[in-house]
């Protein structure tokens, strides 16, 4: 369903996930961490739960969209998620999208890519990705570092990018790290710039030995204790989303 209850400009933050039970308490919703990450004078926030089906009506109203992080996989047919690949597809191509994650890779799928359950398991822990694209980067970020290290925690990777999306950053274990299109307005991370480092740390935990080895596990909370670049993420995020 598309919902038309919040009037107004704003950026739409699409929850298409939510974190494990106790930690949203603790941390807020992803959604909660974005709206006061992004924060700027003059820039509202509506969270549409995408995950129950909700989606902003695609009108001049609609600034920016940010789509969240998500245990669901984008190659499911789960109703949403055919719903929100569809909303992309019809989205104006002048609408700045940012994704993260999840919404890193149904950008892709949605837009030409391709996504899969990687071969290579479990990427957690702190990922340093090269800078591939080196004037791009510093036009977004206002700095020129050749690398970008943020935590990360996903199996599913883009395998293979869209055609018409510039290869932003990327690790021989996450090829596409980062895309940045030029058909439209898209930009999207597969590391969790929103996550500090006592909440990727939890997280993780929460899964050890349930969803992920112990011993991996163990390895990535301490990767987390050196220093991020998740900061100048989000600058850019803020910029390539504008007012």
């Amino acid at each position: 369903m598309q919902s038309s209850e919040f009037a107004g400009d704003y950026v739409a933050i699409l929850e298409t996930g939510v974190p494990p039970s106790g930690l949203d308490a603790t941390y807020g919703t992803y959604a909660d961490m974005f709206s006061k990450l992004l924060s700027r004078e003059g820039r509202a926030f509506r969270v549409f739960k995408t995950l129950e089906g909700e989606l902003p009506e695609q009108t001049t109203a609609l600034k920016g969209v940010v789509i969240t992080g998500s245990p669901a996989g984008v190659y499911e047919s789960d109703p949403w998620i055919v719903a929100l690949m569809e909303w992309l597809r019809a989205l104006d191509t002048q609408t700045p999208v940012v994704g993260i994650c999840f919404g890193h890779q149904i950008m892709a799928q949605a837009w030409g890519g391709h996504v899969e359950k990687s071969s290579k398991g479990w990427g957690v822990g702190l990922h340093e990705y090269t800078v591939e694209a080196h004037d791009l980067w510093q036009e977004l970020a206002g700095q020129g570092s050749a690398k970008i290290a943020c935590a990360v925690t996903h199996q599913d990777q883009v395998v293979k990018k869209p055609e018409n999306a510039i290869l932003l950053a990327g690790s021989e274990f996450t090829p596409h790290g980062a895309l940045y299109y030029t058909d439209r307005k898209g930009l999207s991370f597969q590391c969790h710039p929103e996550f500090c480092e006592d909440f990727a740390s939890d997280l993780l935990l929460s899964r050890r030995g349930i969803r992920i080895d112990p011993a991996l596990v163990d390895h990535a909370v301490e990767t987390l204790k050196k220093p991020s670049q998740r900061h100048d993420l989000l600058g850019a995020i803020s910029k390539f989303l504008g007012t």
